[in-house]
């Protein structure tokens, strides 16, 4: 029996997992976590036998989890992950277990297939190895030309359209959608917030809450609130407020802003 502990900030995500483990005779999931701080105190306390850790996550992602465990209690580790395919190679390389979403039962059972017997015969200096190798890969960076243009493919009026990403002023959560808001034109497109923000990171995105992103390229006006969340004004006349969880954040990047 090998006891587990499932860490993702979408409570989707958490239940997917869950209800796969409980498919299989060998998984007890022993705790789940929404945020990677607590997470990373329930591990300490309880070292399970595998995680299954989510990527992006805030204020603690699932690498930076990773880097702060305790190399003599190390599991074995799956991350999951909307990561691209350069990202997915480094996986790849580095053997490190991965599940990329969305993904089915069936994927589930197969990255299984490789997690058990990887665990029963691997000592804890081995999972050290792949789990340094995966962070050497990521290191490396995205192999692709600062020349390259991201562009991304979203709907509007009925038919689909290739944007540019340097063009995206604002992307918004909306369910299984998010809404990218180009100048005064908003599309939408089958995807998460946290896709939208990896597609994206050749521009400055910030998230200033936990369904929104903006392009601060396109903040042409900033404001603050009574209780003192910010409200930035974008070059298309959209409006958008941040939330409390970060203010911080946005004050920070803010911050760096200001003429010394």
């Amino acid at each position: 029996m090998m006891d587990v502990i499932i860490v993702d900030d979408e409570q989707a995500g958490r239940r997917t997992l869950r209800e796969y483990c409980a498919a299989e005779g060998d998984l007890h999931v022993v705790g789940e976590y929404g945020d990677g701080i607590a997470a990373l105190a329930a591990i300490r306390l309880q070292t399970p036998q595998l995680l299954f850790l989510d990527i992006q996550m805030d204020p603690l992602s699932g690498i930076e989890l990773a880097r702060a465990l305790e190399p003599s209690l190390l599991p074995s580790l799956v991350f999951v992950t909307a990561y691209d395919t350069y990202a997915v190679e480094a996986f790849e390389v580095s053997a490190v277990d991965y599940l990329l979403k969305p993904f089915d039962q069936d994927r589930f059972r197969k990255t299984l297939g490789r997690v058990r017997p990887r665990h029963a015969n691997s000592g804890v200096n081995e999972r050290q190895a792949l789990l340094a190798g995966l962070l050497a890969q990521l290191e490396l960076g995205p192999r692709q030309s600062t020349e390259e243009r991201p562009r991304l493919l979203a709907e509007f009026g009925g038919r689909l359209h290739v944007l540019d990403a340097a063009q995206v002023e604002l992307i918004e959560a909306d369910r299984n959608y998010v809404v990218i808001r180009v100048a005064k034109d908003s599309f939408h497109a089958r995807s998460t917030l946290q896709q939208a923000e990896l597609a994206l990171r050749s521009q400055p995105m910030l998230r200033i809450s936990r369904s929104c992103l903006v392009n601060m390229n396109y903040v042409k006006e900033v404001n603050r609130t009574l209780r003192g969340d910010f409200i930035l004004v974008l070059a298309g006349g959209a409006t958008v407020t941040s939330s409390e969880g970060f203010r911080a954040k946005v004050k920070e990047y803010m911050n760096t802003l200001r003429i010394a």
